[in-house]
């Protein structure tokens, strides 16, 4: 019944969430739409970490997709081997993880020690910082300690599969009940952090400029003075 609940609905609600969520917010907050920058506040801290954390979340953001998505079959038949795929996923994906992991350590590090920072925050600014920072060290844990522990396992026969099955509606659980525990762990605060998505300035991912341009109003806030 746990394996059942994990795997199947628990994901099942955070998908439906994040869906129902972003159509939700769009259509009754979009002035909030935004990503409350901070850089007024401080500036070199938190280029330092933004610039780590997109230049790292990219490649590893693709690598999760290409891992997930497509089937170690397809790799092989373009004459990429499994060593070679689990030699890339380990140094290419550990670089760029450990860049992520840096640059969210600065970030997390800015909005909860800096204190003007952290008067700006929102509680859901903090609880996101800190999950995500989170979410990506116990992927870089299950990269580097968990696959050097135990070498045999390959996520691409468990959590891949388990994955794919999801997509298509006739989910199988049992393929997630034999992965290590960093993992199954980084696959719920995964899944956790997009349930959560629609409801934070996560939400200025989707957002692009260009529906500013020709826009006929513009709106001030005024601050009131005691």
């Amino acid at each position: 019944m746990t394996n059942q609940f994990l795997w199947v609905i628990f994901p099942y609600i955070c998908m439906a969430t994040f869906i129902v969520g972003h159509i939700f917010r769009y259509r009754n907050d979009q002035f909030g739409w935004t990503a409350k920058s901070s850089e007024f506040i401080e500036k070199k801290q938190l280029m330092i970490g933004s610039i780590l954390f997109h230049v790292g979340i990219i490649p590893v953001i693709a690598g999760h997709v290409v891992g997930l998505g497509v089937p170690k079959e397809w790799t092989r038949a373009l004459g990429i081997s499994d060593h070679l795929y689990h030699m890339g996923a380990i140094w290419v994906g550990g670089l760029f993880g450990f860049m992520t992991l840096i640059g969210m350590v600065i970030l997390t590090w800015r909005r909860f020690a800096l204190k003007n920072v952290r008067q700006l925050s929102s509680a859901s600014d903090l609880i996101v910082n800190s999950l995500l920072l989170l979410i990506v060290f116990l992927g870089i844990y299950s990269v580097v300690v968990t696959n050097a522990v135990q070498p045999e396992f390959d996520y691409r026969d468990s959590i891949s599969v388990w994955f794919r099955s999801l997509l298509i509606f006739r989910p199988e659980a049992v393929y997630m009940s034999a992965v290590p525990l960093a993992f199954q762990l980084h696959v719920l605060t995964g899944l956790l952090i997009f349930a959560m998505w629609p409801f934070t300035r996560l939400v200025h991912v989707w957002s692009v400029p260009l529906n500013y341009v020709g826009r006929s109003y513009i709106l001030y806030r005024k601050n009131r003075v005691n």
